[in-house]
């Protein structure tokens, strides 16, 4: 299962690595500056960016930290990666093909650790933020940012219903892109992060607007899935369509995501 799952996200992302490079909530989104601001790298710090894609994190810490390796499971999103830096003249930044889940560096090696809307592909989350731990040096910090899922955190309705609402918002999120595999809930990641030995320095919500059309030409999905994908949107249940904000404009459908960016310290 591990290696089907792999080689279908290597296989996708390999596909449409050039589109990562100037996507607009990769490349733009309002969690990429938050994210660094509150890690507030320093010149003599040694950072590690985990499913880098496109290799924006990277690219961000690495005109502050002394050092950033940029690792990615897909060989063609690291030469966007390395395309980019070398657009900005960027030489602090070293590149590794390497899995979330294994990661081949000792014990406290880094400063700061980073991911950015990726582990939602991942098959053994639990492993990677294990993982993260790890290689942390004391002190060191982790930095996440993940779309979330609806749950009773961050939303006031029936569990049961919100439970419901977080499958649709998976299968929602599947159709457009089948190497996705979960997106967790706020509180599924705050307890991952505590059982890892991290201590919980900073959670915030980020409303992330979307327009479906852009989003589903990402992955080049046809007129088919994108009636589909419309159709979920507009006809869910109450409290998805709460939780994705869905509105109808000029012939598409602006809706909304959520992520969570957290910040743990060992």
């Amino acid at each position: 299962m591990e290696l089907k799952s792999k080689s279908l996200a290597q296989e996708r992302f390999g596909t449409y690595a050039a589109t990562y490079a100037t996507s607009r909530s990769h490349a733009k989104g309002g969690s990429l500056p938050r994210l660094v601001e509150l890690l507030a790298p320093q010149p003599g710090w040694t950072a590690l960016d985990i499913a880098t894609g496109a290799g924006h994190v990277a690219l961000a810490l690495a005109k502050h930290a002394g050092h950033v390796v940029a690792s990615d499971l897909t060989p063609q999103m690291l030469a966007v990666a390395r395309g980019l830096a070398a657009e900005r003249n960027l030489a602090n930044i070293a590149f590794a093909d390497l899995r979330a889940e294994a990661l081949p560096f000792a014990d406290g090696t880094f400063d700061i650790v980073t991911c950015r809307i990726a582990p939602h592909h991942f098959d053994d989350v639990r492993a990677f933020v294990t993982e993260v731990a790890r290689v942390l040096r004391p002190g060191g910090l982790f930095g996440l940012c993940e779309n979330v899922s609806p749950d009773p955190s961050i939303m006031a309705d029936d569990a049961d219903a919100l439970a419901a609402a977080a499958d649709e918002y998976n299968a929602f999120e599947k159709h457009r892109d089948p190497s996705h595999v979960r997106c967790l809930t706020l509180a599924e990641w705050r307890g991952l992060v505590a059982d890892a030995g991290l201590k919980e320095r900073h959670v915030e919500l980020l409303d992330k607007p979307m327009v479906l059309g852009p989003w589903a030409d990402q992955q080049s999905v046809g007129e088919a899935i994108k009636g589909d994908l419309k159709s979920m949107l507009l006809a869910g249940s109450p409290a998805f369509r709460a939780f994705a904000r869905p509105q109808e404009n000029k012939g598409d459908v602006d809706f909304i995501l959520t992520e969570a960016v957290i910040i743990a310290v060992k």
